[in-house]
């Protein structure tokens, strides 16, 4: 992300949900981005043609922490699917992954790790940080929490927050892409968004 000035103000990870949009935090997108690059992995980074956040996410105070950005060309991955078909359960195995730090700070490496989850409302997903389960650090927000439905991943969540400033104690939480006003700014914006 980068400011009007051009500088950068943090970066995020986020999900290829259509080949040219990319799903990802609201708070990612926060008042003082004015432009994203997107980088898929390799080659590049690619700016985006646009992005939208949530309408009604009020930035460090509360509400849906949602966003997508467009791109003007094909981003080079396989789009994943949304899971609006139903909720996550609790004790539910999930995946984890994104761009975020490692124990070495390290953000240069797309991880992925496996967890649980423990508690499921109509806003948010949770996982504990209880080893051997994995966690998000900074650089995870806007990644995506996956669930398994008819055999396949899709997206049950988006990386939103911690409960502790350390990447390996507290509680993940993420945005829950069933709940109704997030999934209707989802299909909106995107509606040939794969579902599950």
């Amino acid at each position: 992300m980068r400011d009007a000035d051009g500088f950068s103000v943090g970066s995020c990870t986020g999900t290829i949900v259509l080949p040219r949009v990319v799903l990802t935090a609201a708070h990612c997108l926060d008042e003082e981005v004015r432009a994203v690059r997107v980088w898929p992995g390799t080659g590049p980074e690619i700016l985006a043609q646009s992005f939208v956040h949530y309408p009604n996410y009020r930035f460090n105070v509360s509400g849906f922490d949602v966003g997508l950005i467009f791109m003007a060309e094909d981003l080079p991955r396989t789009p994943v699917p949304v899971l609006f078909s139903r909720d996550a359960r609790v004790g539910e195995a999930a995946i984890l992954a994104g761009w975020g730090r490692d124990e070495n700070s390290d953000t240069t490496s797309l991880r992925a790790g496996s967890t649980t989850v423990s508690a499921v409302t109509t806003a948010f997903l949770q996982t504990p940080y209880a080893p051997p389960s994995s966690s998000v650090c900074s650089g995870d927000s806007g990644g995506p929490i996956l669930l398994s439905e008819g055999g396949r991943w899709a997206i049950g969540g988006i990386t939103s927050a911690t409960s502790s400033t350390a990447c390996n104690e507290g509680t993940n939480y993420f945005s829950a892409v069933r709940n109704p006003a997030v999934r209707a700014f989802i299909l909106e914006h995107a509606p040939g968004i794969g579902q599950q």
